[in-house]
C-alpha cells in the first residue's frame, strides 16, 4: 500500500499547479525514530589496539540492554547513535506511578518526550559498565570515547531561537514553559529565578540611585567637603622615607567622592536591602510554588527518581548504601581548612601589595600617579584581586571536586549540593576576604606616629580624613564591573569564535545533502528515518558546538549568587551595586539563552522541583548582609562619629546654634603628632617634614588621641561604644523586620494548594476507576 503525508500531498498539488512532472509516490515509510544520544570516538585500525576493544566492549554492552547502535563514519572519526528501546521507558512510567514522591509527575501517562528520554539514556550511559569496571566517564577520560552529547530537536530550537534567543527580545518576557519542555525543569528554574531576581532588582536599584542623588544634592554644600577642600591642616607622611607632609586641602576630591557613598541615606538604604533580601526570597518561594506545581513536579524528589533509574538501567540492581565516615570526614574538614586557610593567605598577599605598591608609586616620575599614590594603589589591588579570582576559581572546583570524591556520596544529587556549598565557601573567601579586610581592618591597626604597624618594614596604610568607606566602595566597584562585563564578554566570544571556526566541515556536509533524491530525508515533522548523510549532518552540526557538562547550569548560578551577594552584603558601601546588577542581568539572561540554544550542546534535561541547596545559600547570605552592613555602618562609615560629635562635642550641643551642627568635625577627629617627641621623630626623618620649603614642625593624623602622651582620649572610647549600640540594635530591629516579612508572606499560595487538593483527588478517583474496570474484566 502507498500513502503520502499531507505535506507531500499539498507540494504534489503545487507542482501538478505549475505543470511540472509528479515523482513516483514512495511507499510506506517507517515513523521516525530520533536517536537519544551521540557518542563520538577516534576511527583506530588496529583491531588489537586496547582502546578499540575497550569500545567494542562498550557497544556490545549497551546492545545488550536492547540499545541501537548506529555507526557512521566520517573522516577519522566514528559516530554512534544511541537510540533506547520503547521498553525502557514504559518501564520509567510504570515505576513512577507506583513511587512515593514522583506518581504526581506528568510523565505518568502519556508518550514519553524528547526530554525525558535523553535523561534516562543519560544515565543508563553514565551506569554501563565494562569488563574493567570502567564506565562511559572513564573511557572519555583515557580517550576510548572523545566526547557525547545529547542532540539538539531543530524544530524547537528554532521555536525558541525566534521566542527567546534572541537580542531583539531583550526586554520581552521569557517563555518557560517552552525553556522547561526542551531544557528541562532544573534549567527552566534557573530562569525563572533568574527573571525574578532581576524584576525585584527593580526597586533596590531605583533606591539606591535615590541614596546616591542624596549624596550628590549636597556635592558642593556639604560642611564636611567645604571643611577638607578649605583647609590648611597639614597631614603626617602617609609612607615612611619617601612620602613627605601634604595638604588636606590636596584631597578635596577624594572628600566628595566619600560623601556620595558616606551619608545619612546610606543607613536607610542598609536596612532596606537587608528587608528586600529576605522579601525576595519568600516572594520567589511563591513564585516558584505556582510553577512547579503547574508542572506537576510539586513533590518531585531526585534521589527517588535516580533509584527509579537504577532499575530501568539493571532490574538485579543494588541500592547504593548510605555510608558516613569520621575518618573521611575528619579528612575533609581538614582540607577545607587548609584551603580557607590558603585563600586567607592570599589576600594578605594583596594587603602587602597595597603596602607595598603605594609608598613605590608615591615616589614616581608620572605627577598624577606620585599625588594619587594610594588611590591608584587600591585600584591596582583591586585588579589584582580580580586575576586572583579568575585563578582560583579553577582550584576551587579542581579541590572541591577531589573533597567530594572523598566523601561518596550515594547519588548524584548528593554529590551537587555537597560540591556546591564547598565550592560557594571557598569562591566566597576568595571574593570576600580582601574586602573584608578593607571593610573592617583597614586604617584600624596601622598604629599612630611613634608607634607605626609594619609588615616586614612597610608601615600600613591609613583612611582618609574623610573616612574608609571610599576603598570598599573603589574596591568593590572594580571587582564587580570588571567580573561582569569581562565574563559576559569571554561567556559569549569564545563559543561563538569556536562555531565559526567549525562552521566549514557542516557546509560541506551540507551542499553534500543537497544531492540527496529524498525529500522525506529533510521532514521535520519526525515522521521517516532520515538517510546517513542527513543524520551526520545533524549530529556534526551539533558536535561542533562548544561542550557543556553536568556543571554548565551551576556556573551559571554560581555567577549570579556571587552577584547576589555583591548587592547585598557591602550594599551599604555601594549604593549603585543594585542598578548595576540590574543592567548585567538584562543582558546576562538573554546572553545565557542565546548561549544554550546557539552555541552550546543541549544540556541534559533534569527534573526537579527547586534549585536546590541554593535556597539555602541565598538564606544565609540574607543573614550575612544584615551582619556585614551593620558592621560597615557602625565600624567602617563615619556615620556614628558624625553622630556623636553632633550631639555631644558639636557647636550645637555646646549651644552655639550661629554655625553649622557639623562645623569642625574634620578637625575634631584629627590627633597631632610633634616633631619634638622623640618616638615620632624615629619614625619621621627631616627630609618628610618640609612642605614649601618650611620646615614643619607638627603634623596631623586620623585618630582620637592625646597631643602629650599619644593615649586615646575619652572621645574614642565613647565613639567605640557608641558604634557597637549601634551595630546590635541595627541587627536586632533589621532580624525582627526580616522575620515579619517571612511570617507576612507565605511560601505556598492557597491557590496552589487548592489546585493540588483537586489534583491528588481526580488522581485517586481514577486509581479507583481503574481498579474497578480491571475487576469488571477479571470477571
Amino acid at each position: 500500500m502507498f500513502f503520502r503525508t499531507a505535506e507531500e500531498s499539498l507540494e504534489l498539488s503545487d507542482r501538478q499547479k505549475e505543470g511540472s512532472s509528479t515523482e513516483p509516490l514512495l511507499p510506506s515509510l517507517p515513523t521516525q525514530k530520533t536517536y537519544d544520544y551521540v557518542l563520538v570516538a577516534h576511527q583506530v585500525d588496529d583491531e588489537r589496539d586496547q582502546k578499540a576493544q575497550r569500545q567494542r566492549a562498550f557497544i556490545q554492552k549497551l546492545e545488550e540492554k536492547n540499545i541501537t547502535v548506529k555507526r557512521i563514519e566520517h573522516e577519522d572519526k566514528m559516530f554512534f547513535g544511541i537510540r533506547a528501546p520503547n521498553e525502557m521507558f514504559k518501564d520509567y512510567q510504570y515505576l513512577l506511578k507506583v513511587s512515593d514522591s514522583c506518581n504526581w509527575c506528568g510523565d505518568v501517562r502519556g508518550s514519553v518526550t524528547q526530554a525525558t528520554r535523553i535523561r534516562i539514556v543519560h544515565f543508563i550511559l553514565h551506569q554501563t559498565f565494562i569488563n574493567t569496571g570502567e564506565n562511559l566517564e572513564e573511557l572519555i577520560q583515557k580517550g576510548v570515547f572523545e566526547t557525547m552529547f545529547c542532540l539538539h530537536e531543530r524544530k524547537k530550537q528554532k521555536q525558541l531561537k525566534k521566542k527567546w534567543a534572541r537580542w531583539s527580545g531583550l526586554f520581552t518576557g521569557q517563555p518557560v514553559n517552552d525553556v522547561k519542555n526542551y531544557f528541562g525543569e532544573k534549567v527552566a528554574l534557573y530562569y525563572l529565578w533568574l527573571g525574578w531576581y532581576t524584576k525585584l532588582l527593580v526597586p533596590a536599584a531605583a533606591l539606591g540611585v535615590v541614596v546616591f542623588l542624596y549624596g550628590l544634592a549636597f556635592f558642593n554644600s556639604n560642611p564636611l567637603i567645604m571643611e577638607v577642600c578649605q583647609s590648611s591642616i597639614i597631614m603626617c607622611p602617609r609612607c615612611d622615607k619617601r612620602c613627605v607632609v601634604w595638604q588636606l586641602s590636596d584631597t578635596c576630591a577624594y572628600a566628595k567622592i566619600s560623601h556620595l557613598f558616606d551619608n545619612e541615606g546610606t543607613v536607610a538604604f542598609a536596612m532596606c536591602m537587608a528587608i528586600w533580601a529576605t522579601l525576595f526570597l519568600e516572594l520567589w518561594k511563591r513564585h516558584r510554588a505556582r510553577h512547579v506545581s503547574q508542572w506537576k513536579v510539586y513533590d518531585w524528589c531526585e534521589e527517588e527518581e535516580e533509584l527509579i533509574l537504577e532499575i530501568v538501567n539493571d532490574p538485579n540492581c543494588k541500592p547504593k548504601q548510605f555510608r558516613h565516615s569520621y575518618l573521611r570526614s575528619t579528612l575533609v574538614l581538614f582540607l577545607v581548612t587548609v584551603m580557607l586557610m590558603l585563600i586567607i593567605g592570599l589576600a594578605h598577599a594583596l594587603v602587602v601589595f597595597r603596602v607595598v605598591a603605594a609608598p613605590l608609586m608615591s615616589e614616581g616620575s608620572w605627577e598624577f600617579i606620585r599625588d594619587h599614590a594610594n588611590t591608584v594603589a587600591v585600584m591596582l589591588g583591586a585588579v589584582l584581586h580580580y586575576l586572583t579570582i579568575q585563578i582560583m576559581t579553577r582550584v576551587n572546583r579542581w579541590v572541591s571536586l577531589k573533597l567530594c570524591d572523598i566523601e561518596k556520596t550515594n547519588s548524584f544529587a548528593a554529590t551537587e549540593r555537597n560540591f556546591t556549598v564547598k565550592m560557594f565557601t571557598f569562591q566566597f573567601f576568595t571574593l570576600f576576604s580582601s574586602l573584608f579586610y578593607v571593610a573592617f581592618f583597614l586604617g584600624r591597626i596601622n598604629g599612630h606616629p611613634g608607634n607605626y604597624v609594619r609588615i616586614a618594614g612597610w608601615r600600613l596604610e591609613e583612611c582618609h580624613p574623610s573616612g574608609c568607606l571610599t576603598d570598599l566602595f573603589i574596591q568593590m566597584a572594580v571587582i564587580m564591573l570588571l567580573k561582569q562585563t569581562l565574563n559576559n564578554i569571554f561567556e559569549f566570544i569564545v563559543p561563538w569564535l569556536k562555531s565559526c571556526l567549525r562552521r566549514k566541515t557542516a557546509k560541506k556536509l551540507q551542499r553534500k545533502c543537497g544531492h540527496c533524491y529524498r525529500k522525506a530525508c529533510r521532514d521535520e515533522q519526525g515522521r521517516i528515518e532520515p538517510c546517513d548523510v542527513c543524520k551526520l549532518r545533524h549530529w556534526l552540526s551539533n558536535y561542533h558546538l562548544a561542550h557543556t557538562d553536568a556543571f554548565s547550569l551551576f556556573n551559571e548560578f554560581l555567577e549570579m549568587v556571587v552577584q547576589f551577594s555583591f548587592t547585598t552584603i557591602f550594599v551599604a558601601a555601594f549604593p549603585l551595586a543594585p542598578l548595576l546588577a540590574l543592567i548585567n542581568n538584562i543582558f546576562e539572561i538573554r546572553l545565557d539563552a542565546i548561549k544554550m540554544v546557539r552555541l552550546e550542546r543541549r544540556l541534559v534535561p533534569r527534573k526537579t522541583n527547586d534549585i536546590g541547596v541554593w535556597t539555602k545559600v541565598l538564606e544565609i547570605i540574607g543573614v550575612l548582609a544584615v551582619i556585614a552592613n551593620g558592621l560597615v555602618i557602625g565600624v567602617s562609615s563615619d556615620f556614628i562619629p558624625r553622630l556623636v560629635y553632633r550631639y555631644r562635642y558639636g557647636p550645637c550641643a555646646n549651644g552655639n546654634t550661629s554655625t553649622h551642627c557639623m562645623q569642625g568635625y574634620i578637625n575634631d577627629t584629627l590627633s597631632t603628632a610633634f616633631v619634638r617627641h622623640q618616638a615620632v621623630r624615629t619614625d619621621f626623618i627631616p627630609d618628610q617634614m618640609i612642605t614649601g620649603g618650611f620646615n614643619v614642625t607638627q603634623c596631623s593624623y586620623r585618630d582620637y588621641r592625646s597631643d602629650e602622651d599619644y593615649n586615646l582620649t575619652s572621645q574614642f572610647w565613647l565613639v567605640l561604644a557608641v558604634r557597637f549600640a549601634f551595630v546590635i540594635l541595627f541587627e536586632h530591629v533589621v532580624v525582627v523586620c526580616k522575620f515579619i516579612a517571612a511570617w507576612f508572606v507565605p511560601n505556598n499560595p492557597i491557590r496552589v494548594k487548592n489546585d493540588r487538593l483537586h489534583d491528588k483527588l481526580a488522581r485517586l478517583k481514577e486509581e479507583l476507576r481503574e481498579r474497578k474496570r480491571s475487576k469488571t474484566t477479571d470477571v
